[in-house]
């Protein structure tokens, strides 16, 4: 019996290296051949433990499904896309599946894309109102319910999940913002998820907004829920509380992302610095006023400062041009955070 190979992620592996190397050359031009390296590195380490079957099915199908949703999403990288959360089992004529329907027109009309889960219900009124040029749909592979609706139907931006988990990494990796409408066990997870995320700094902060229905209750009593339970428990603080918004009217929706990125761009990490990108410039005086404001979400010692591009970021050439605000932030209260990008973008 053939003794089984130990494979290293370092080039240490003599002809299977060679072997990769030259598999990646006759390939063609490959992005980034370091990492498609050690994703083959990975999928021969897999085969040669004692994984089973099943194992191996699941790093198999996730590994497709997170390639074709770069694919497909890829050429839309440079427009801001809305994920709209929501009830299937909401009927056409329900008030709050015509304020989805319009929503998804009036994102549509501001220049912003919608992912949605392209089942019926608010998915399918939000696409509609979007229109199919505008949509995206990530559907999931269920017993019942989750057909695509006749908007996306076809559409060469729709993708359909075998896993739960890759299809909410889409809709989360892909949005400029997350709007939430009642909905079932479904849309509560999908709002407990982001919220984690965005809580905890593995999601980038992003506008939250719950959206109710004129004079409804679900997300208010929801919200009353948060503050009785939880926060007088300790277990959220008041200010996890501006990591979302309520809301009951559609212009509030779209003015609140507008508002997100008046100019504030996006961020990045390097080493212990938070560099937030801008649109538009300010000054020093600027910048020292929101130190002294936010001296709370320091390092010991840290600062706020205006800077060009560092030398990290030369990557992104594209937005070469854009003024940095470099935080020295602790990476412990991303509810404040929000409200230092807020306050960025109403100076």
């Amino acid at each position: 019996m053939t003794e089984k190979k130990e494979l290293h992620f370092t080039r240490t592996n003599g002809l299977v290296d060679d072997a990769i190397d030259q598999l990646i050359a006759l390939a063609g031009p490959v992005c980034c051949s370091d990492l498609v390296r050690e994703m083959v590195l990975t999928a021969l380490k897999a085969g040669l433990e004692e994984a089973n079957e099943a194992d191996l099915k699941l790093m198999n199908s996730t590994l497709k499904e997170m390639r074709f949703t770069s694919k497909i999403f890829g050429p839309y990288r440079g427009i801001r896309k809305v994920t709209v959360f929501g009830s299937a089992r909401t009927h056409p004529d329900e008030q709050v599946y015509q304020m989805a329907q319009l929503l998804g027109r009036k994102l549509a009309e501001a220049g912003y894309m919608v992912i949605t889960g392209g089942g019926p219900g608010i998915m399918q009124a939000i696409n509609e109102g979007a229109g199919p040029e505008k949509s995206f749909a990530v559907n999931i592979r269920l017993p019942f319910e989750q057909k695509l609706n006749p908007v996306v139907a076809g559409n060469p931006r729709s993708i359909m999940y075998k896993y739960f988990f890759n299809r909410k990494v889409a809709f989360l990796k892909e949005a400029s913002a997350i709007a939430l409408f009642p909905g079932g066990f479904g849309t509560l997870d999908e709002a407990m998820e982001t919220l984690t995320l965005i809580q905890t700094g593995k999601q980038n902060p992003m506008p939250l907004i719950l959206v109710d229905e004129p004079g409804g209750t679900y997300w208010t009593n929801m919200i009353h829920f948060f503050e009785e339970e939880l926060m007088k428990t300790g277990y959220i603080a008041a200010s996890d509380f501006h990591l979302f918004e309520r809301v009951d009217s559609l212009g509030a929706v779209v003015r609140s992302i507008d508002r997100f990125y008046h100019r504030y761009h996006s961020l990045r990490y390097v080493e212990t610095r938070l560099v937030l990108r801008l649109t538009s410039r300010f000054d020093q005086q600027t910048a020292d006023d929101l130190q002294e404001r936010f001296q709370d979400i320091l390092l010991p010692g840290g600062r706020i400062f205006l800077s060009g591009p560092l030398p990290e970021e030369a990557d992104e050439p594209d937005i070469a041009d854009l003024q940095r605000l470099v935080v020295d932030f602790s990476r412990k209260d991303f509810g404040r955070l929000r409200q230092l990008i807020d306050a960025v973008n109403t100076y």
